[in-house]
């Protein structure tokens, strides 16, 4: 079964959503998946350095104490999945692109569940800025990846077009929403769904998987 997941890595909500998944998954020790992780980027417009976090705070929310009540629910929420928000120390709101473009490096690789964990845990639990080379370089090191050739990758222009291509892809199928799971490409649903919920969509997808041979060798 072929499952692309749309996400950003700094969408708090697409940590929950993964935690969500992988339990999902855990439900379902028979299927055999591929996920395909693809590019969405909540914050397009943003300079490549970021912006403060307090002043994209401001324009968003207007300020950091109207976030602090949405973020109550976020909160409760990680806590129930194992993740432990430190969503003030934040300091920097970060353009998504490169981290991104390491996600990218890393399913080349097969690695990208371990990738998408530790960027979500390097933003949302450290408040590491993952739009900085720098961090993204030392969040590779910790991966395993060949430190000449992660450098090479995020210090040149690797893969940034294939991010902006694939976030507008995304876009034109009608994804205003992350996380977004489509299954087989043929059924998704978006947010951070229960597992129940996600386990009954493996199931649907793979009951069709099923159906489909017998109605082509029926037709």
């Amino acid at each position: 079964m072929h499952i692309d997941i749309v996400f950003d890595t700094v969408c708090p909500w697409c940590f929950v959503g993964k935690r969500r998944f992988d339990r999902a998954l855990k439900m379902r020790p028979s299927l055999h998946v591929n996920v395909q992780y693809r590019s969405f980027l909540l914050n397009p417009d943003l300079p490549p350095e970021g912006v403060d976090r307090r002043e994209y705070l401001e324009r968003k929310f207007g300020g950091p104490h109207q976030f602090d009540r949405i973020a109550e629910a976020l909160l409760i929420t990680g806590r129930g999945e194992g993740i432990e928000f430190d969503l003030n120390n934040i300091e920097r709101t970060p353009n998504s692109a490169n981290s991104h473009r390491l996600v990218r490096m890393a399913q080349a690789r097969g690695c990208p569940d371990e990738t998408v964990d530790l960027l979500f845990k390097s933003y949302f639990e450290r408040g590491l800025d993952i739009g900085d080379v720098d961090v993204l370089l030392e969040i590779a090191e910790e991966l395993g990846f060949e430190p000449n050739e992660a450098e090479k990758h995020l210090t040149g222009e690797t893969d940034l077009n294939a991010v902006y291509t694939e976030n507008a892809r995304m876009h034109r199928l009608g994804i205003t929403g992350v996380p977004c799971y489509i299954f087989n490409e043929t059924r998704a649903i978006a947010g951070a769904q229960e597992p129940e919920i996600l386990t009954r969509m493996l199931d649907m997808a793979s009951a069709q998987e099923t159906e489909q041979p017998t109605m082509q060798s029926n037709g």
